[in-house]
């Protein structure tokens, strides 16, 4: 049976991507980044473990309730989970784009990335501060378009135009993808 470790899940936001997104922040990354944006996230403990199936109901419901447009991985270290590519898979087969993030490079983490529709790259490297795009923290991280999804809109979403803030389960503010 396929498991995965989450640290938390939103069920609608349009914060994460474009249009109404599901977002799941999985448990565990082995890069430590210094000043990484969700250090909590780091640790290999067991945080809410999910199979493949409570995931996609919990997908197909927000889907129905919210009319989520896609799905966006984040983290810790989406790359870490093994069932990654099976859950992509079944995303796109319920209608659902995929974006994940990574802290590795794209060419090293392909496979496990397979079926996205974009790859947000790279590890976070502080004295390359990112100020012109949303959601990435340095300017060394890279926008992979791999399917045409999201082609005609994904690098104008991703330019900072306006201010988008919310408040996620932990009670942070995050603005433009930064906790306050």
């Amino acid at each position: 049976m396929i498991k995965f470790n989450v640290a938390s899940i939103n069920r609608c936001t349009e914060v994460e991507g474009p249009y109404k997104r599901f977002c799941i922040w999985f448990q565990g990354c082995d890069i430590h980044c210094p000043r990484c944006c969700n250090p909590d996230y780091q640790a290999f403990i067991p945080k809410n473990i999910l199979t493949i199936e409570q995931l996609i109901d919990l997908i197909l419901k927000a889907k129905e309730e919210f009319g989520i447009e896609g799905v966006t991985y984040t983290g810790g270290e989406p790359t870490l989970q093994q069932g990654l590519p099976m859950l992509t898979k079944r995303i796109k087969e319920i209608g659902l784009g995929v974006i994940s993030f990574t802290g590795r490079k794209y060419e090293d983490v392909h496979e496990t990335l397979s079926g996205c529709d974009v790859v947000l790259d790279g590890k976070y490297v502080a004295k390359l501060q990112e100020t012109n795009r949303r959601l990435l923290g340095s300017e060394n991280q890279r926008i992979i378009c791999l399917t045409d999804r999201y082609s005609n809109i994904i690098y104008d979403w991703f330019l900072k135009k306006d201010k988008k803030i919310e408040i996620n389960v932990n009670s942070k503010i995050v603005a433009n993808g930064d906790k306050f």
